[in-house]
Order: C-alpha cells, then sequence, then structure tokens
C-alpha cells in the first residue's frame, strides 16, 4: 500500500486546516488506519484512529478539536483539524492503526503543518 497525505500549511491558532491521504491498493478499505505526526525533536505519536466501519478514537491531546473520517470507495482518510494550536505543529502522515498487526506499512509522504501567527 502507497500512502500520500496532503493538506497541510501554515495556519493561524484557532485556524483549521483539512488533510487528505490517498491510498493505492485494495488493503485501504479493509483496515483500520490512522493518523499521525511528529515535531520536531520529538517521536511519531498517533492522534486518531478510524475502523473500517467508522468508529473513532482520538488521543487526549485533539479530542474535540480533531476528526478523523474515511472514503473507502475512494480509499482515501481524512483529518479534519479545527482550532489549530501552535503545539499541533508537526508532520503529519497517516498509516494503518498501530494496533494492526502489520502496522505500520510503508509511510510515505507526510504533509507539514505549522501552527503560528
Amino acid at each position: 500500500v502507497q500512502l500520500q497525505a496532503s493538506g497541510g500549511g501554515l495556519v493561524q491558532p484557532g485556524g483549521s486546516l483539512r488533510l487528505s491521504c490517498a491510498a493505492s491498493g485494495t488493503a485501504f478499505r479493509f483496515n483500520a488506519m490512522g493518523w499521525y505526526r511528529q515535531a520536531p525533536g520529538k517521536q511519531r505519536e498517533q492522534v486518531a484512529s478510524i475502523t473500517p466501519s467508522g468508529r473513532t478514537n482520538y488521543a487526549n491531546s485533539v479530542k474535540g478539536r480533531f476528526i478523523i473520517s474515511r472514503d473507502n470507495a475512494k480509499d482515501t482518510l481524512f483529518l479534519q483539524m479545527n482550532s489549530l494550536k501552535a503545539e499541533d505543529t508537526a508532520v503529519y502522515y497517516c498509516n494503518t492503526d498501530s494496533a494492526n498487526p502489520y502496522y505500520p506499512w510503508n509511510w510515505g509522504q507526510g504533509t507539514l503543518v505549522t501552527v503560528s501567527s
């Protein structure tokens, strides 16, 4: 499976962005997926996950602000990010959920989100 995230950019604190992740291959629709981020000097962390049927889970740091969704027909994963904070600044990646025995797939290209005034 090839993964490519997009939609990042520079946004002011309190603003919003919507990330997308295009997946190739048919494995996407049968697997739980997740969004991950890596801030400068920090380890990569998972911020959200979604099952094939749409059940979601979030890290406490983003709960109530981020919304993960998916379009299985288009093999695409989304992350709606609202009320962005400076500490959300990171490179964002998509991959299969970390609970998947086959985690991780190839990481692919991430997308940089910078929250700054």
